[in-house]
């Protein structure tokens, strides 16, 4: 029970990171595509160092390749459907779903909420594997990529007329669906042991579906591809260490 509630805990510190990282919209409107581009890159490194190095890289120690293959699989498979079946609005490839009179504004934060669920699990799945230094190493990758991503959601909002009080608001929200993955994560491996490779997996086969459907094309869209690419490389160190010094 206890690391249940570490679990839940950790997620919600993690998610919690958007709304640190939209703090700067109460002094600025603006930020230069540039930067912009450059912090995603970085919350894709971080992404995928994690996923590699601390659900990846268990899941096969634990369960095997096979095991860690169909978990990978039917995370991707979860988030294609999640994304087919949930109106929603990507910056690159414009409104995705079924059709709705949905606004534009409730498109953006219903993708966000989308792409925020497996990150929450991941936390909760490292933490139910009963390792705690894995779990951590999870919840500050996480907390680190939600800092650019809580700025990424907060400034469209200010373009869309939203007061700054109201983008904050809803960016500090998008993020606080990461600790209901958390503790569905947390909850299910620790009731159902077996199930912690194939859940390790799957939350990384979510996750790197979201690296390659969404975050890397947006920093690649306006010209920026060698400033995200660099500091991509840097966010994955940051956490390659991370997970070596702790882990």
């Amino acid at each position: 029970m206890n690391l249940i509630i570490i679990g839940g805990l950790a997620s919600l510190l993690a998610g919690l990171a958007t709304g640190v990282g939209a703090l700067p919209v109460f002094l600025v409107r603006r930020v230069s595509d540039r930067f912009l581009d450059a912090s995603l890159g970085f919350a894709a490194g971080v992404m995928l160092a994690a996923t590699s190095f601390s659900l990846l890289v268990p899941a096969i120690e634990i369960g095997g390749i096979w095991k860690t293959v169909i978990g990978i699989i039917l995370g991707t498979v979860f988030l294609i459907y999640a994304e087919k079946f949930t109106p929603h609005l990507h910056q690159v490839t414009g409104i995705k779903g079924p059709s709705t009179q949905l606004n534009k504004l409730w498109l953006f934060i219903l993708a966000i909420t989308i792409h925020n669920f497996p990150e929450g699990m991941a936390v909760g799945v490292g933490f139910g594997g009963g390792d705690i230094n894995a779990g951590t190493t999870l919840a500050i990758g996480m907390g680190l990529q939600n800092i650019p991503e809580g700025l990424a959601v907060a400034l469209p909002l200010l373009r869309e007329k939203s007061t700054r009080q109201k983008a904050f608001l809803i960016a500090l929200l998008t993020g606080l669906v990461e600790p209901v993955g958390g503790f569905l994560g947390i909850s299910i491996v620790s009731i159902a042991e077996f199930l912690l490779p194939y859940g390790l997996a799957f939350a990384a086969g979510a996750m790197l579906f979201v690296i390659s459907e969404e975050i890397i094309p947006e920093t690649h869209s306006r010209g920026n591809d060698r400033e995200a690419t660099i500091v991509f490389i840097v966010g994955f160190i940051i956490i390659m260490v991370l997970d070596n010094v702790f882990g």
